[in-house]
């Protein structure tokens, strides 16, 4: 059996602005492309297929224009589970039909969900749909006692794994974070806020492979237990961060051999970094296609920066300062504002964005400033 692992789709994302469907569509070209090349037998995908619960009509469009391709064109199957970003209910819509043509959707989770059976020269493997679940709402639907992101797994495991003869070879589907696992900061959004939502890698110890989902780094907890990443960079924290898919291949006795390919994105995601003339005055022409992030070192404001940095180069998503990111004073204490007058909040606001308190004479302008103001104001 060959299978094709991939995850975290996010369809219908905006990054900074700019609406990734293009984006998105061209690497899911290059996907089924490598799938028909690779002649695997089957497509996984772990979750997030969109990035919210109700994703726009463009991203329902290009999903739906894929799985054509991936099923009708090239002839394979597609097992997907709902991830935290996918409303699971609309995802499944028609599970059980679509299932009768080569399309295996888990959405919501159901202590009746089985697992997808498929067969090679040597017989079934069984592929286990853990999709995702909170808590709260896992112990309603599968009636137990479930407070933990693992407890849910566990359970959904076990209730798997009774309908699966125990020498055949298995492959789970899950939408978890793995404890250990390197996270993608600005990129992923939190499975829940505080509480215990990381899942240990035992849980995945029946399993020949175990394909995941939900944190953007292509990366492994094991041989048999691996994140493919996401499809494309979602965060300029993940610009040198490498994109790909999973194909694995596995023998008649369940071991496995995994091979890692790249994907390409139209654009990639780069940093930028220095003052504004030193920018215009030396560009980088290898950055010209990139979507960039640029943080101007310069101390002044610069009038019209981004425009005017465009063209050298075009696709800047995100420009800021580095002297508003970068004050470490801690000497500022918390106050309470709604108490401050216009040239206290004034003195706090400037000494916390320069990282430094304003001179004498800084002071003085300021309040002739205001009182000028306020007289303007009592003479209106």
């Amino acid at each position: 059996m060959r299978f094709l692992h991939t995850s975290d789709w996010h369809l219908g994302r905006i990054f900074h602005g700019l609406h990734m469907t293009d984006d998105q569509a061209s690497a899911l070209d290059e996907l089924i492309a490598l799938v028909k090349d690779s002649n695997v037998d089957a497509v996984l995908i772990a979750g997030d297929i969109y990035d919210r619960a109700v994703p726009p009509t463009q991203a329902v469009a290009l999903l739906d224009e894929v799985l054509r391709r991936l099923i009708q064109d090239a002839g394979k199957n597609v097992i997907m589970i709902a991830g935290n970003h996918d409303n699971a209910d609309r995802l499944g819509f028609g599970q059980s039909l679509l299932a009768q043509n080569k399309l295996y959707i888990t959405g919501p989770i159901s202590a009746a969900t089985k697992p997808v059976v498929l067969a090679d020269e040597f017989g079934p493997v069984y592929f286990a749909p853990l999709t995702y679940g909170e808590p709260l709402a896992a112990a309603e639907l599968l009636k137990q006692p479930l407070k933990t992101h693992e407890d849910v797994v566990r359970q959904q495991i076990a209730n798997q794994l009774t309908l699966i003869p125990p020498t055949a070879r298995k492959v789970a589907l899950a939408h978890v974070f793995l404890t250990g696992a390197q996270e993608s900061p600005d990129s992923e959004r939190p499975l829940a806020i505080g509480g215990a939502t990381t899942v240990g890698i035992n849980c995945f110890d029946a399993f020949d492979y175990t394909a995941l989902g939900h944190l953007h780094a292509c990366q492994s907890g094991s041989s048999k237990v691996r994140y493919s990443g996401s499809l494309l960079k979602y965060s300029f924290n993940e610009a040198n961060q490498p994109k790909g898919v999973h194909i694995v291949d596995m023998a008649a006795d369940g071991s496995i051999a995994v091979e890692t390919v790249p994907l390409k994105p139209r654009r990639e995601l780069a940093c930028l970094r220095g003052s504004f003339a030193e920018l215009l005055r030396e560009p980088q022409a290898e950055l010209y296609d990139c979507y960039l992030q640029v943080t101007l070192t310069d101390e002044q404001p610069v009038l019209d920066a981004k425009y005017r940095l465009e063209q050298a180069y075009p696709h800047i998503l995100h420009l800021e300062y580095a002297r508003l990111g970068s004050s470490n004073n801690n000497s500022v204490p918390a106050a309470d504002h709604k108490k401050l007058g216009p040239a206290e909040l004034f003195e706090t606001f400037f000494t916390q964005v320069n990282d430094r308190e304003l001179t004498a004479a800084e002071k003085h302008l300021f309040l002739d400033i205001i009182n000028k103001d306020a007289q303007a104001e009592r003479q209106a």
